[in-house]
This record gives structure tokens, sequence and C-alpha cells, in this order.
């Protein structure tokens, strides 16, 4: 389902959607999969499949491997993929940033947008010396399990994000059942002190924070996080250590999501300068010209803004 699905409207071409669903069990350009694996991955039935992978196929988003007997990812995809990465101005921004921070942190520092009941990796940092989180471009993380999942659903408006809770009790219920206990404290947090932590929930050894930030250019929310290994950061720490240079991070990558024209993808950058930071980073992240979370959780109109106006599912 498509994210503009979530808010009740029936405009939505099933075999568009459930197309994408295919597109999407392909986690990386080497997978290899039979319709069968895409059947129990995605939850289509293998007929429906079927279809959807001979046609994918003709169109060149598939490559059908008669030896395997199984399909991988095509050129006309990677084509489509590699001319979205023209143009990496911004993203080398947002990749320093994140570097700055991982050079103060042993940890992994990653920039992700939704997609569907996960978040993907657009950019990632890492400290030489950081320990368990080995995450990269393009990865994928449950919104169920992880600080950034837990942080993005805060900072929905609560009818979208009741709404995509209702489509995970629907499809993946273990996920839902993880999150909707924790909801209205992560929203009461988040609104109280810009970012939302998540403790042991993707592994008993990893604790992590993450800061949601709102991207003018897709009206939804990306995501800043940082994951670290719980032996040397408890909750505690997290807070006292973690959450100034974090929230410093989400106001400098705020700033370059609002001085930037078009698109996260494109080199299309204006030239306003980025916001000056303050010794105070409470009152830097609640002022109105940086990144005032709390308003941005509760923006006008908001029920279409994950689906319906950013085109995802």
């Amino acid at each position: 389902m498509l994210a503009g699905d979530l808010t009740g409207e029936g405009d939505v071409i099933q075999v568009v959607s459930r197309a994408f669903d295919v597109l999407r069990c392909f986690e990386g350009h080497e997978a290899r999969l039979g319709n069968l694996e895409i059947s129990n991955r995605c939850g289509l039935p293998r007929s429906t499949v079927s279809r959807l992978t001979h046609t994918l196929t003709r169109m060149g988003q598939l490559v059908y491997l008669p030896r395997d007997q199984k399909y991988r990812i095509g050129p006309s995809a990677v084509a489509m993929s590699t001319s979205m990465m023209k143009g990496l101005q911004l993203r080398n921004l947002i990749r320093l940033r994140l570097q700055d921070i991982a050079e103060q942190l042993p940890g992994t520092v990653g920039f992700v947008i939704p997609d569907r009941f996960h978040l993907v990796y657009l950019e990632y940092a890492r400290a030489a010396n950081a320990l368990g989180l080995h995450e990269a471009t393009g990865s994928r993380i449950a919104m169920a399990t992880t600080a950034a999942g837990h942080a993005y659903m805060a900072a929905l408006a609560p009818e979208v994000g009741d709404a995509l809770l209702s489509e995970m009790e629907r499809e993946i219920p273990d996920a839902a059942r993880t999150l909707r206990p924790r909801i209205e404290n992560n929203r009461r947090f988040l609104r109280e002190h810009g970012y939302v932590v998540a403790c042991g929930l993707w592994s008993p050894h990893i604790n992590g924070l993450a800061v949601p930030l709102w991207a003018p250019q897709y009206q939804t929310f990306v995501v800043v996080t940082i994951g670290l290994l719980s032996a040397m950061f408890d909750e505690k720490r997290l807070h006292q250590e973690v959450a100034p240079p974090m929230i410093e991070l989400g106001v400098a990558v705020g700033g370059l999501l609002e001085g930037a024209e078009g698109d996260i993808f494109h080199n299309r950058l204006d030239r306003k300068p980025l916001p000056v930071r303050t010794n105070n980073n409470n009152t830097m992240i609640k002022t109105e010209e940086t990144n005032d979370l709390e308003a941005r959780t509760r923006r006008a109109s908001p029920a279409r803004s994950v689906r319906a106006r950013d085109g995802r599912r």
C-alpha cells in the first residue's frame, strides 16, 4: 500500500502499488529471487507475482536468469536510480555533517527517509572505532525496532501516525505490537526534547537516538539517527552525551534541507547561509527560523502529508 492510502483514499491503482511491492523485495543489485520467494516476502499470491514479474521484465525493471530460474533488478531500474543520484552536492554536505558526529561518538550516524514500514539510508558515516552497526547507503531498517522509526512515527500528525500503525497491525502485527505501547510517550518526549531514544529493540547490544526533520521537498519527515553499543552508552549517557550533538546535527541538516531547491538528489542549492549555532542547544532547536519540531508535528492539514503529498506508500 502506498503512503497516500493511509488516509482512506480510494484512488490508488492496486497493480501499480503491487508492482512496487515486488521491486522492494530486491534489497540490493545482486539480490536474486524467484516468484515463490517474492510471494513470501510481499504477501501477494504467487499467480499475481508471476504476472507482475513478467510485466516488469518486459519493461526492463527486472531481468530473468534462466539458469537460476530467478529474477534480479534490471537495467531500467538501475538507470532510474542512477539518474536520481546525479549532482550530489547537498548529500555530500549532509555526509560531512554526519561525519562530524561520527568523529565525536563511536557509532554509526545516518540520514534516512521513509519507505512504507521501513526507512532507507541515504547517507551514513561511521567512526573508525565504531562497533555493532554496519549499515550502508541503501540499507533498509524497520520502523518498529529502531530509534529512527520511532522518531519518524512520533513526528507524524497523530491521525497519520495512527493510520500507518493500523496498516502495520493488518500486515505486520508483531511490529505494531512493538510500536503501539511506545508511541504516545515518544510523541510527548519529542515535543518536550526534540528527539527520541530506543534501547535494545533492534538488538540488545544496540541503543539508538534519532531526530526527525521536516523535508519541504517531500512534505514529510526525514530522520538523522545514531546507533551505539549499549555496553558503552546506556540510556542515561544517550540523554546526557549523545542528545546535544545530535540535536545540533538536526539543526544543521535541517538548515541544508530548508536552503535547497528541488529535491535531495539533485545539485540545486540556494545560496542562503546556514543557521548560526548558539551555545544553548534547546533554544536553537525550538527557534522558528531553524527547526520547530513541535510546530511541525502539528502543522495544518497534515493528514495527507505522508502518502498523497509525498508520493510514497
